[in-house]
C-alpha cells in the first residue's frame, strides 16, 4: 500500500423493505440513528474514524431517503478536517461498497454504522496490515471475546489453532482487492448459512476448516489464492471489537460495555435491572 490517504466507507443501510427491530423500538427510521448510551449508533463510529489522520474522505452508504435525517447528525464533525459525504446504497453489500469506492484507487477501510465499540487502535491495525496485504478481514479469538463479555458472541469459526469471531472492520488496499469483496456478495452471515460459505470460499477450504486441519494464517493464504490476492487476517487482542449492535442481545452487551470504554453523555445513566 502507498501513502495515499485512506477512504473510509461506513455501511449504514437497512435491508430493502425491512425496518430493523431496534429502529422500530427506538421510533426512528434506521438502526444507525437509534440511540445507545445517549447517542445515535453512527456517532460512536464517526467519533473514532473522523479523528484518524491521513484520510481522504468518509463516505456513508445509506438509502437516499435517509440521508437528510442522518445528515442532521454531522454538524459536530464539520471541523474534523475530512469530508463526510453520502453515497446511495445498493441492494447488496458488495455493490454498496463498490459504489462508495467510486473510481478511487484505495486504500479503503470499511466498517458498519453499528460498530460502536470500534477503536482507533483497531482502525490503525487494519491500515498496518494493508501495508503488506491486498485485503484484510479482522478477527478476535474466542477467549478474548468471552473475556470482553460472555454474551458478546455465540458462534465462532473453529480453526486448528483457535476459535475466532469476525469483526465488522475490513480493509482493501487497492482495486484488485475488490475480488475478495465478492465473497460477501450474498450478504456474509456465514455461520447462519453454510451453503453461502461454501460458494464464497470453496468446499475444500471449508472442509479443511471444519476438520480443524488448517490454522487461521493458512486459511487466509488459501482464500487469497482462490481470489488471486494476498489476504491476511488482522487479529485483535481486544475481544470487544467482535461485538456490534446486531440485535437486542448485543445491544444490551454494547450498552453495558460502552461506558467502560468511552465517554458517554453525562445525562445518560445505566438502565436499572
Amino acid at each position: 500500500m502507498s501513502d495515499r490517504p485512506t477512504t473510509v466507507i461506513i455501511l449504514a443501510a437497512q435491508r430493502t423493505g425491512v425496518v430493523n427491530p431496534l429502529a422500530t423500538r427506538a421510533g426512528v427510521s434506521h438502526k444507525c440513528i437509534a440511540p445507545i448510551c445517549g447517542r445515535p449508533l453512527i456517532e460512536w463510529v464517526l467519533d473514532i474514524v473522523s479523528a484518524r489522520p491521513n484520510l481522504a474522505e468518509i463516505r456513508i452508504s445509506i438509502e437516499p431517503e435517509a440521508q437528510e435525517e442522518v445528515g442532521a447528525l454531522l454538524a459536530p464533525y464539520a471541523d474534523c478536517g475530512v469530508p463526510i459525504t453520502f453515497v446511495d446504497s445498493q441492494p447488496g453489500i458488495v455493490d454498496s461498497v463498490t459504489a462508495a469506492a467510486k473510481d478511487d484507487e484505495g486504500p479503503f477501510v470499511i466498517t458498519t454504522a453499528d460498530n460502536v465499540l470500534i477503536t482507533a487502535e483497531g482502525f490503525e491495525l487494519v491500515r498496518d496490515t494493508l501495508t503488506r496485504a491486498d485485503a484484510t478481514l479482522t478477527l478476535a479469538r474466542e477467549k478474548d471475546v468471552r473475556a470482553a463479555h460472555p454474551e458478546g458472541q455465540r458462534n465462532y469459526y473453529k480453526f486448528r489453532d483457535t476459535g475466532v469471531a469476525n469483526c465488522n472492520l475490513y480493509g482493501l488496499a487497492n482495486r484488485r482487492a475488490f475480488a475478495a469483496a465478492e465473497a460477501f456478495r450474498e450478504g456474509g452471515q456465514f455461520m447462519k448459512n453454510r451453503d453461502r460459505m461454501i460458494r464464497a470460499f470453496g468446499l475444500f477450504n471449508i472442509a479443511l476448516m471444519a476438520l480443524k486441519l488448517v490454522d487461521v494464517k493458512g486459511a487466509m493464504k488459501r482464500i487469497g489464492k482462490r481470489f488471486g490476492l494476498t489476504i491476511e487476517a488482522t487479529m485483535f487482542d481486544d475481544g470487544a471489537l467482535a461485538i456490534d449492535v446486531d440485535n437486542e442481545r448485543t445491544y444490551a452487551v454494547c450498552e453495558e460495555l460502552l461506558p467502560k470504554r468511552k465517554e458517554v453523555p453525562t445525562s445518560w445513566s445505566t438502565p436499572a435491572g
